[in-house]
């Protein structure tokens, strides 16, 4: 007896490739897919039994049958499409990313607006076919996902994309978004975060989280609440950054190269050493001054390129994931926005009772565009260490 085609049912039809594969085999001998009513067809089954070159031909065309509108022919001109838009600007964000000009962290965040355009839009869509119907199906897509804030920072990250393709003529006119895309509301953001409650941590809360980490998360938890780093700030720490006879950390925010100097306290210079102590073989030999590093020798924030997909990359946060780890263990995560990113939240709240907003600022690392700031050339030490040690008392009390 013949064996049957794993291609193929007993009725002939091929197999559906996949359960995400979207179009099923028609008796017509067809690749179709129903909608609204109506059957809409992407070629033979019999000379395509794969769905190969119908799914790439559904991807082109199902964006404009969603929007009502006729496919246009296959374009054989040279216009600019979304997937040579995304990946030209991927490829100039990877560059600035190699020269240490952008972090890790926000190179992931545009290679998921990327994605996504990718995902909505299709692959061969032109550029220059948008319209500002289509940004509006694409913003109640992503409003029907994400929170105001996070819809807020990928509109803009969306607007940046389309305004490199016209930067670098890609495209030869802006393209017109319409009145639908835009952010949301200020007062729908202030809606938002009111209900999502303060992103802070109580002081016995972080005595608990300090008590229960290992001792390289009690290191990162003691800088994130000593001297508000964030998870980049602890993940690209370089040793050459603390002065432990001294006491200070002196180390200028990755993100914004703005200074910072904050006074560490006794418990954390003891945590920052046993951490070191414990610290792996580097994987790579630029990592070998770096305080922290993952028992595989990798720094805990970092983007990484896919083994299987030339050009694929992802941004990697260990921080974060054991933070966030540690918190459901302890059971204090049920409020929403808590992360590790909490930690500098909780410094900046707890050292304004200092009343010496300069010297918060400059322990925060945050930009002062005030005059006054124009003419400052140095604030004491004294003040930084009266920011520290208000903190210190909010956390552990009076000695």
């Amino acid at each position: 007896m013949a064996r049957k085609s794993n291609t193929s049912n007993s009725s002939g039809k091929p197999a559906k490739p996949s359960k995400s594969f979207p179009l099923t085999a028609h008796n017509s001998g067809q690749w179709a897919k129903h909608f609204n009513r109506r059957m809409y067809y992407f070629g033979s089954w019999r000379t395509d039994p794969k769905g190969t070159e119908a799914l790439k031909r559904f991807e082109r065309e199902w964006p404009f049958i969603l929007d009502g509108r006729t496919p246009p022919p296959v374009d054989t001109g040279d216009g600019c499409t979304i997937a040579l838009l995304c990946n030209s600007f991927l490829t100039s964000k990877t560059r600035k990313m190699e020269s240490g000009e952008l972090s890790g962290h926000t190179f992931g965040q545009y290679r998921t607006t990327t994605d996504r355009l990718v995902a909505f839009f299709g692959k061969e869509r032109r550029v220059d076919d948008l319209r500002p119907a289509d940004f509006e199906r694409f913003r109640q897509s992503l409003a029907s996902t994400l929170g105001v804030v996070a819809l807020k920072n990928e509109i803009n990250r969306t607007r940046i994309v389309f305004k490199y393709g016209f930067d670098q003529r890609l495209i030869d006119r802006p393209v017109h978004y319409g009145q639908s895309f835009d952010k949301p509301a200020a007062k729908a953001i202030r809606k938002s975060r009111n209900e999502a409650g303060p992103n802070l941590l109580e002081a016995a809360e972080v005595q608990s989280i300090l008590g229960a980490a290992d001792p390289i998360l009690r290191a990162m938890v003691y800088l994130g609440v000593n001297c508000g780093l964030g998870n980049s700030d602890v993940a690209n720490l370089p040793i050459s950054a603390i002065d432990f006879e001294g006491g200070w950390l002196n180390f200028p925010r990755p993100k914004t190269e703005i200074a910072r100097k904050c006074k560490l306290w006794p418990e954390t210079i003891t945590a920052l050493q046993a951490a070191i102590e414990q610290r792996p073989k580097p994987k790579n030999p630029a990592d070998s001054q770096m305080v922290f590093l993952t028992v595989q020798g990798n720094r805990y924030a970092r983007v990484t390129e896919s083994e299987t997909t030339a050009g694929k990359f992802a941004y990697v946060n260990t921080v974060g994931q054991r933070f966030g780890a540690l918190l459901k263990k302890l059971g204090i995560n049920g409020r929403k926005r808590l992360g590790f990113y909490t930690l500098r939240h909780c410094f900046e709240t707890a050292a304004g009772e200092s009343c010496d907003q300069v010297a918060v600022d400059a322990c925060m690392g945050h930009a002062d565009h005030s005059m006054a700031a124009a003419y400052r050339e140095r604030i004491s030490d004294d003040r930084l260490v009266r920011v520290s040690e208000t903190v210190r008392t909010w956390l552990f009390g009076q000695d």
